[in-house]
């Protein structure tokens, strides 16, 4: 694993310190990775939805398409009760 050291104003270091300890974090390495991971995700995400936006139209839902796909995720969810 890399080391980075970082230089952050007081105030800063502070409110990490306070989010580790009030979030049971090991320490504040652990809580910046955390916080790196959860922006490779929202990037990942935002970068999926893009395309998507990007891509041709697909066909118009119908409500028997709509009713089917309700359908299927009243079974998922009483599969996980």
């Amino acid at each position: 694993m890399a080391t980075m050291n970082i230089s952050l104003p007081d105030d800063l270091k502070d409110f990490i310190e306070a989010q580790v300890a009030n979030h049971h974090y090991t320490g504040s390495s652990e809580y910046l990775r955390e916080l790196i991971r959860r922006d490779q995700a929202r990037t990942q995400l935002r970068a999926i939805l893009l395309e998507g936006a990007a891509s041709p139209t697909g066909s118009d839902i119908t409500d028997t398409y709509a009713n089917h796909l309700q359908e299927r995720i009243r079974e998922r969810l009483a599969r996980r009760a």
